[in-house]
């Protein structure tokens, strides 16, 4: 399934929607790396997977790697490929559980990619990110790289079962170093202004409008 998806997936999906990307050479091509991107639409992971230049790992709902038969285990294998690591959403320690999983990605010399804004803008600004992707950059000492999707919207709207052929841009910025703040991963106030230089790089990439709240989904 690896191979699947690296060798002919990936270079189809490449070849049929040519996305424009900028500045991927800004992303170690070793050692732990953090990408920190915008959340436009579902497809945005797929994006980031296919023109970050390695191997990239998400967070996945457990659930999704649990399912019985062919099918289920299918899903899971293809999941797997993606870079998807299995984390239980659904319990009190869903949180700590998830700082977990990447860490474990990031101490072993892996690139993890995370939204900092937690969900999928359905406003197209760029909302007050979570802290924990300060929380990742403080304890690992892995830099983060900032990074701005442009136009995934269109390719996946909200409600949309299937991507579309649209065009997409993908902006990588430079890596942000913060290794100034060794030994201050426990300040609430250093996690803060941490995660507001990342999402400050994220809106000059994205040019995005920001808003200095976080984004809540309305109720269904």
């Amino acid at each position: 399934m690896h191979l699947l998806v690296r060798c002919l997936l990936a270079p189809f999906a490449r070849f049929v929607y040519r996305p424009v990307v900028d500045g991927a050479h800004r992303v170690p091509r070793s050692g732990p790396v953090i990408i920190a991107a915008n959340h436009r639409a579902a497809v945005d992971t797929a994006v980031i997977a296919l023109t970050a230049g390695r191997p990239v790992s998400f967070l996945g709902k457990a659930e999704y790697f649990s399912r019985s038969g062919l099918r289920g285990r299918a899903l899971a294998s293809f999941l797997s490929a993606l870079g998807y690591v299995p984390v239980d959403r659904g319990n009190a320690k869903a949180g700590l559980d998830a700082l977990h999983a990447a860490r474990t990605v990031l101490d072993a010399g892996g690139a993890f990619a995370i939204y900092p804004e937690g969900t999928r803008s359905l406003d197209g600004r760029l909302h007050r990110g979570h802290t924990g992707v300060a929380t990742l950059a403080l304890r690992t000492g892995a830099p983060v790289v900032p990074v701005a999707l442009i136009g995934t919207e269109r390719v996946q709207p909200v409600g949309a079962r299937f991507p579309r052929l649209r065009r997409v841009t993908v902006r990588f910025g430079e890596p942000l170093d913060f290794g100034r703040y060794e030994g201050l991963e426990n300040s609430s106030m250093i996690r803060r202004a941490v995660t507001d230089e990342v999402m400050d790089a994220i809106a000059s990439l994205s040019q995005q409008e920001y808003v200095d709240t976080y984004h809540e989904r309305p109720a269904a």
